[in-house]
């Protein structure tokens, strides 16, 4: 991989990381509102249905999942940019082998190449229904 290439993986993960700042910043204001019902000046807190507060409860709890997982995306992200700065972006942890252009490309904060991703899968040390690289 040549310095263009590198370059190039430095500006799509940093485009990345300003996208997820915004996503982060809404998802924290959805998942911290109060489920309490109408603040405007309504009679009672309580939303007229126990149903309606039986959904937004969902609702702010799938926000704070979508914010944990867009925080542990924003630190594989800070963590690939080190790894550019330390000269060993694009090499896989597990195995030191170059990781295919092709999955830098769709993941390119991942730290393993498909192969090891597989691997660390199987054996439950990453998680299959993650963003982990």
């Amino acid at each position: 991989m040549n310095k263009s290439d590198v370059e190039q993986y430095r500006r799509q993960l940093l485009d990345l990381s300003q996208r997820l700042k915004g996503d982060i910043s809404s998802l924290s204001k959805e998942a911290l509102r109060s489920t309490a019902g109408d603040q405007s000046g309504g009679l009672s807190k309580l939303p007229l249905h126990l149903a309606d507060l039986g959904s937004d409860s969902y609702d702010q709890d799938l926000a704070i999942s979508f914010l944990e997982n867009d925080n542990q995306i924003a630190e594989e992200i800070k963590l690939a940019l080190d790894r550019i700065d330390g000269g060993a972006f694009g090499r896989c942890e597990e195995c030191q082998q170059a990781i295919n252009q092709e999955r830098l490309q769709a993941v390119p904060f991942t730290r393993y190449c498909i192969d090891c991703a597989r691997k660390l899968e199987q054996r439950g040390e990453i998680g299959r229904n993650t963003t982990l690289p």
